[in-house]
């Protein structure tokens, strides 16, 4: 019965002796990965070139491993949710981004555009043809003018040559009505006095 329990025993201090270790090494070295493997190799023994290595610190590595590598692959899960939540936002944006320009788009084409008689122009279009029709009308405007200024002089002149024709008329008219007076009172006097020679003669 001795003989059973002192091994026991003896392996039950050896791993409470091995944890306390463990507890020692890992308050006293590097708590990463790279750290506690250093460790373990640190502590190892070396037997005909194989490396004697404490199960109990293998152990503790190992679900140190596990339980960094589960720790990533959440984290790598929930950064991975993360962008394809972002991605969908940003899909989102550019499509509101799409419609809004595409509205703004629209918009703008709608204020530059100008209905005229059921035809479509854009501003510079509509301003360039209705400042064409002003300065035509504008020229022709100034030519309409100044040949009916030309005309009103010339009808002014010809106004005043009619004047000046119908006073040297209206003269010459008084002369001659005044000389044909002059003449039939002479042809008057001439018979007066054929009819006095006349009644003479007698």
């Amino acid at each position: 019965m001795k003989k059973i329990i002192f091994p026991v025993i003896s392996a039950l201090i050896l791993s409470i002796s091995a944890q306390g270790q463990i507890t020692q090494d890992s308050a006293r070295v590097d708590p990463s990965l790279k750290g506690q493997y250093q460790l373990i190799l640190s502590k190892s023994k070396t037997l005909d070139g194989y490396k004697l290595v404490n199960p109990n610190r293998m152990s503790s590595f190992w679900q140190n491993v596990r339980d960094t590598l589960s720790t990533e692959r959440r984290q790598l899960s929930s950064a991975t949710q993360k962008i394809a939540e972002q991605e969908k936002s940003i899909a989102d944006l550019k499509t509101q981004i799409s419609g809004k320009e595409s509205s703004l788009a629209s918009t703008n084409a709608k204020v530059n555009e100008i209905s005229f008689l059921g035809i479509s122009f854009t501003k510079g279009t509509y301003n360039t043809i209705v400042w064409s029709l002003i300065i035509g009308l504008a020229a022709a405007l100034t030519v309409v003018i100044l040949r009916s200024a030309k005309h009103i002089h010339e009808a002014k002149y010809r106004s005043t040559l009619y004047e000046e024709i119908s006073q040297e008329y209206q003269s010459y008219k008084t002369k001659a009505n005044d000389k044909e007076k002059k003449l039939a009172r002479e042809l008057q006097d001439e018979r007066n006095k054929l009819e006095e020679l006349k009644s003479r003669g007698r």
